[in-house]
């Protein structure tokens, strides 16, 4: 049996067998001890891609899917993301961030019903804005998180989720250049917002590779670390582009090319694949086992939104296993140090290393295996999620 040690700072202080860690620290006090006989400690989970912040439920679109109605089919009637958007702009700040953190009434809700999953690093995302202000809004509500909640975040900029109604995928791209990213620049610099990403949504009928391409290496020049949307729908070469630009990760890929998948293999781009998208919106899955072959660093993503409404990681592992025919070790992977590897945190998060932060999850059962094989029941196996040293979830 090991022991993990953490320091008073949260960071793992060592590790090794129950006797060893015992005699080193013979003289220490600790403020807790948990007996983890017979349970598993892993590393927190860490959700690569999720969009948190909005207004507004979309469970009658869930029903037309069902009907037959495509994504593009509902996006291009005026549900989707535009509906989402409308609902979003409306509502007050307050009301945004009650939604992400505990309710006034019992229980728990969006950000901390993912941390009761496991989840201990998650990017949020912008992108039911589309304007300036509302966008500004949204990252205003993920600062308020991050500084106030446990949960640790990754900001991610997605003014271009859509074409705002009324503008060609051009305009938009200059309104994003020319104001969203100088503003956002500036609000980063004098220290009220924190964002670390830039995405894009590359698709058919949203926006085009030129257009893609000019946000992209807007934002990077401006420090952002590109991570964006990409062959989803439709082959579009995002792929490609993405490694040409030197981006740290690109999601979905339900049709990425061949040659997108060798490219980004050679620029370590990492691949976020988020199976409970290819479930919900039947579509074809992510080639996971040709990525995995060809050496591309696979990270998962719950995915998180209106459309595909999933707080758990277990349960996007288990999926990623099933559907994707990746292996338990693998998912676990994706799920831990290859997602903190698609934001950029790989040297701090996603694994159990002396001096890295003390992000855990114990587990009440013999083998680590079962977080991914009981399908829905990581509520009975997770018994402790600890962010930082600190306890924040206890079953």
């Amino acid at each position: 049996m090991t022991y993990d040690t953490l320091s008073s700072d949260g960071f793992i202080k060592a590790i090794g067998p129950a006797d060893a860690i015992r005699r080193q620290f013979s003289e220490e006090t600790f403020e807790e001890r948990i007996d983890c006989s017979g349970k598993c400690i892993l590393p927190g989970l860490v959700d690569a891609h999720t969009h948190p912040v909005w207004a507004g439920e979309r469970v009658h679109e869930f029903a037309m899917k069902l009907a037959g109605a495509t994504y593009m089919d509902i996006h291009q009637a005026g549900g989707g993301i535009h509906f989402t958007v409308e609902c979003t702009r409306q509502a007050s700040e307050e009301e945004l961030f009650i939604s992400l953190q505990q309710r006034r009434l019992p229980g728990l809700w969006r950000l901390q019903c993912m941390v009761r999953a496991g989840t201990t690093l998650v990017e949020c995302k912008s992108g039911y804005g589309l304007n300036l202000e509302t966008e500004l809004k949204m990252l205003r509500v993920i600062e308020r998180a991050r500084r106030e909640l446990d949960i640790d975040i990754s900001a991610t900029y997605c003014g271009a989720h859509s074409v705002p109604k009324g503008k060609t995928a051009t305009e938009a791209a200059d309104d994003i250049i020319s104001n969203h990213l100088p503003k956002l620049k500036a609000l980063c610099r004098h220290g009220e917002i924190h964002v670390d990403n830039i995405d894009v949504f590359c698709e058919e009928g949203v926006f085009d590779l030129d257009s893609t391409r000019r946000i992209l290496q807007s934002g990077k020049e401006m420090g952002l670390r590109i991570n964006f949307h990409g062959d989803e729908l439709h082959p579009m070469k995002a792929a490609e582009l993405g490694a040409e630009l030197g981006a740290q990760a690109i999601s979905h890929l339900e049709e990425v090319s061949d040659k997108g998948i060798a490219a980004m293999a050679m620029a370590r781009c990492s691949a976020v694949l988020l199976p409970t998208t290819a479930y919900m919106l039947r579509l074809k899955q992510p080639r996971a086992r040709k990525m995995l072959d060809e050496g591309v660093i696979v990270a998962l993503g719950s995915d998180f939104n209106p459309n595909a409404y999933c707080f758990s990681m277990p349960m996007v592992m288990h999926l990623a296993c099933v559907n994707m025919r990746m292996s338990m070790p693998e998912a676990l992977a994706a799920a831990t140090i290859n997602a903190a590897y698609a934001l950029g945190k790989s040297h701090t998060h996603g694994s159990l290393e002396v001096g890295k932060r003390g992000d855990l999850i114990i587990i009440n059962a013999s083998r680590w295996e079962h977080l991914i094989y009981q399908f829905g029941g990581h509520h009975e196996l997770i018994e402790y999620v600890i962010v930082k040293g600190k306890v924040i979830y206890k079953k």
